[in-house]
């Protein structure tokens, strides 16, 4: 089953700036995502998007479209894992959002989609997608979760493939590669914010 979105424009440039409200954000999550696990896992990366984007001081709406990224990029893997991308694509162009918005979702994982990251908010999502799944594994493996958590710890389960196995050591490598961002410095940005994250 192939993935590939066999192209590279997403959006129309004009609606630039157009984004959902929060709450239509996540009545579109509700409805798109019924497994509870995988909410978690996109309302941390969202969260790790928007933490990321306001740490470089953007102004917010740019949080918001990057917090908005990070939290529907997986909205079809759910209910439509074999056109996983294309539908939230698809669905996001449909309601003239923002067209770099919608290319982030696009290129959070090329080697699925063939669409390489190109700005500053595609290699971010790229970036936080497997890692932000791994160090939550790592959490819930802990007794005290995120508190105390090291970098040489989430190191050593990265070496243990059997440990959250399904998480690509080669993704999280080249992500972090691309963005031209340190691993460690990757894993401390995650430690550091994701457990404030609101899973409600």
């Amino acid at each position: 089953m192939s993935l590939l979105l066999h192209r590279t424009n997403f959006g129309n440039p004009e609606n630039l700036g157009k984004i959902l409200t929060l709450e239509e954000a996540k009545s579109l999550l509700d409805e798109w995502v019924k497994n509870e696990k995988l909410k978690v896992h996109m309302k941390q990366v969202g969260h790790l998007m928007g933490a990321y984007a306001q740490s470089k001081g953007y102004d917010e709406l740019t949080v918001k479209k990057w917090y908005q990224a990070g939290l529907l990029h997986d909205a079809d893997w759910d209910q439509w894992p074999e056109q996983h991308c294309r539908k939230i694509i698809e669905e996001l162009e449909r309601r003239e959002l923002d067209s770099e918005m919608i290319r982030a979702i696009a290129s959070h994982g090329p080697r699925y989609f063939g669409v390489d990251p190109v700005t500053e908010m595609d290699h971010m999502l790229y970036a936080f997608d497997e890692l932000s799944g791994f160090v939550h594994a790592y959490s819930l493996m802990r007794p005290e979760g995120y508190v105390g958590m090291e970098i040489k710890g989430v190191k050593k389960r990265l070496k243990d493939k059997t440990f959250a196995a399904q998480v690509s050591r080669e993704d999280i490598q080249d992500a972090a590669q691309r963005a031209n961002i340190s691993v460690e410095e990757l894993i401390q940005f995650v430690i550091d914010h994701q457990a404030s994250a609101d899973l409600s």
